[in-house]
């Protein structure tokens, strides 16, 4: 009996248990997993919170006693003495013996005006004056021959040996004589106010120093013309710019709405622009009685307590207005930071605290308000970084980045 003849069916390879093995073999589970850690960590990186940029500052600690800064302004340093000098009469210049930086003492010779033709004018002055002198000395001898003269026809006449009229004549001589003296007298004191008149005129040429100071621009050249008023083309009114470096004050336009927060002599910090790390003392020396409508300013003066050869005039500066100290047992409790730093949410006051760089809301109790900071009376201790500037939809656990400035 021959055997069973094979079939196609049973030449086939199953298989079907080798593709199950494959596909779930331990190298492919791996990658798998690989990539979906991957994924779950680049779907975190691209939803992650981004850190948004703030700008801090820390919480400062009130000390007992000391003043607060109840109103910030910004001025001008100016000088109160501060002059251009200038020539009493129109002429030009012959010289000008001072340059910019110079320091002069009251009184010091500063340019020359060309005094030639007021020099001749003097000479002829001092002539008249020695021709009326001279006159008087001719009219002196003749008033005393007339007065000699008279008394001796006045004998003549008491013994009847001339006729009336020749004493007339003799006593009318005499008091013509009289009369040219007393008038040639006072042609001298004409003439000797005169010689005056161009000395003073002469005198008017040498410019001086009306005060000590230090010369702060230097006006005019030799050569030029000079007059006390301004006449047009190139005639200058000036010579130089004088400034007293010892009135040196500030003025400063406080707007109305503060006015109420300075009063005389109350204390000032004031700050150069040019030196912002130095604090120079101060204090309020008038308010002006008037405001100015336009802009709605009362301008305020401020005196340095000490004067410094770095103050200059024209100079910006920032001035802080002080409450006076109170005494350490009423001391105001808190912390101070920037007005900014508090927001509202939900009706409350609330700053935002940074740390290890998130934020956390934190609510406040408030204070006085000092210028630009506000007293936290409680919710903030001294030291703690306060945000000041950012997004106004901040939330807790915000990432943050301080911001350049």
């Amino acid at each position: 009996m021959s055997a069973e003849r094979p079939t196609l069916e049973g030449l086939r390879i199953d298989r079907t248990q080798t593709s199950r093995r494959k596909f779930f073999s331990p190298a492919l589970v791996a990658t798998v997993a690989v990539l979906a850690i991957i994924a779950a960590v680049a779907a975190w990186w691209l939803t992650r919170p981004k850190p948004v940029a703030v700008r801090t500052a820390p919480a400062r600690e009130i000390a007992a006693g000391a003043p607060t800064t109840l109103l910030n302004a910004s001025g001008y340093v100016t000088a109160r003495r501060e002059a251009t000098v200038s020539s009493k009469i129109t002429g030009k210049m012959l010289d000008v013996l001072v340059e910019e930086g110079t320091q002069v003492e009251a009184g010091q010779v500063l340019a020359h005006i060309d005094a030639s033709n007021t020099e001749a004018s003097l000479h002829l002055a001092q002539a008249q004056l020695e021709s009326a002198r001279q006159s008087l000395a001719e009219t002196d001898a003749n008033l005393a021959l007339a007065e000699t003269d008279l008394r001796r026809q006045r004998a003549l006449a008491a013994a009847k040996i001339i006729s009336p009229s020749d004493l007339d004549r003799a006593e009318s001589n005499a008091r013509a004589l009289r009369g040219r003296h007393e008038r040639e007298l006072s042609d001298i004191a004409v003439a000797e106010r005169g010689v005056d008149v161009w000395k003073q005129q002469l005198d008017d040429t040498i410019i001086r120093a009306p005060f000590a100071g230090i010369v702060t621009s230097k006006n005019a050249q030799p050569g030029e013309m000079i007059s006390p008023m301004s006449s047009g083309g190139f005639t200058r009114t000036g010579v130089c710019t004088l400034v007293d470096m010892t009135s040196l004050e500030i003025e400063i336009d406080v707007s109305e709405s503060y006015i109420n927060r300075v009063e005389p002599s109350q204390p000032v910090v004031a700050t150069l622009d040019s030196y912002p790390d130095w604090n120079i003392p101060a204090h309020v020396i008038a308010i002006i009685p008037t405001a100015d409508r336009q802009k709605a300013t009362v301008k305020v003066r401020v005196g340095f307590e000490k004067l410094d050869p770095r103050i200059l005039p024209d100079m910006g500066v920032k001035v802080a207005f002080q409450s006076a100290a109170a005494p350490a047992s009423s001391a105001a409790r808190g912390v101070l930071v920037p007005a900014t730093a508090v927001r509202q949410r939900a009706g409350r006051d609330i700053v935002w605290i940074a740390h290890d760089g998130r934020v956390t809301s934190r609510a406040v109790a408030l204070g006085v308000k000092n210028g630009d900071d506000v007293t936290i009376a409680a919710g903030v201790s001294p030291g703690e970084i306060v945000v000041v500037e950012g997004p106004a939809d901040l939330a807790d656990n915000t990432p943050i980045t301080e911001a350049k400035p």
